[in-house]
């Protein structure tokens, strides 16, 4: 599949602040292209899950504009996933399995409509995928953490979209989980999909994306992994917060 010229995320001059003397983000502009898995980088409080938040339409800007497709998000929501990070969902929320995925289908359906045969078959094929299919019926509390993280990716995977935000999707998982979440991120890209990804774990930038945006309350660079993650943009990211540049940058297999 071709990528299209306009760019599928873009993001001008945007500002945000939870308060008047303190910005979390400040004039923030860039494109992102569509068909990559594209990693958004920086040290903890850069404004990464903040800047997803925005995106969603999640948290109003203070200045600037996000556009999604060209559109603002309001009107092309149908069309964007997003997987927050675990710690902010209720898990024990009497839910299955199964139900956490089937609510990916609900974009989907009309007001008074409810899923049909079809919906339910979809989420138990996504699940199958993430190999969940054999706890669809146990509730979502009694779940490991990369189990649970697999349930919310196969809640995504059911809708069925072509932008996915996923906040830090790979925290907490076993090393067999990631694995299987990376694959099915590329097979997604394959097919089409753009996913962008709050990511922390430098070791594995080279594996994971085709795509980077650094960030820390402003942005410090956008583009190819291989021309932006260099250990000189790496310490104006991070400062003094990453002691060795060097061993994560320029370190391409």
């Amino acid at each position: 599949m071709m990528e299209t010229k306009q760019p599928i995320v873009d993001i001008k001059d945007v500002t945000l602040a939870y308060t008047q003397n303190k910005a979390v983000l400040e004039k923030v502009s860039f494109e992102l292209p569509s068909h990559k898995i594209i990693g958004i980088i920086g040290p903890n409080g850069a404004g990464k899950s903040t800047l997803l938040k925005a995106a969603m339409g999640l948290i109003p800007c203070q200045k600037g504009e996000i556009k999604l497709f060209g559109e603002p998000v309001y009107k092309v929501r149908k069309r964007i996933s997003y997987v927050p990070q675990k710690e902010s969902v209720d898990w024990d929320f009497p839910a299955s399995v199964f139900d956490i995925a089937l609510l990916g289908r609900y974009n989907r359906l009309g007001f008074f409509e409810r899923p049909n045969k079809q919906d339910k078959a979809i989420a138990m094929q996504c699940l199958e995928e993430l190999g969940m299919a054999h706890l669809a019926k146990r509730q979502i509390g009694a779940l490991s953490g990369g189990q649970q993280q697999r349930v919310f990716l196969a809640r995504a995977l059911a809708q069925d979209a072509e932008l996915y935000f996923m906040d830090e999707p790979f925290t907490g998982i076993d090393v067999t989980t990631e694995q299987i979440v990376i694959n099915l991120l590329k097979n997604m890209v394959k097919a089409g999909k753009t996913i962008v990804v709050v990511h922390h774990d430098l070791g594995s930038i080279y594996n994971y994306f085709d795509w980077l945006v650094l960030l820390n309350q402003t942005v410090i660079a956008v583009g190819d992994t291989k021309e932006v993650f260099t250990a000189s943009l790496l310490e104006k990211t991070y400062g003094n917060r990453l002691p060795c540049f060097q061993n994560y940058a320029n370190s391409a297999p």
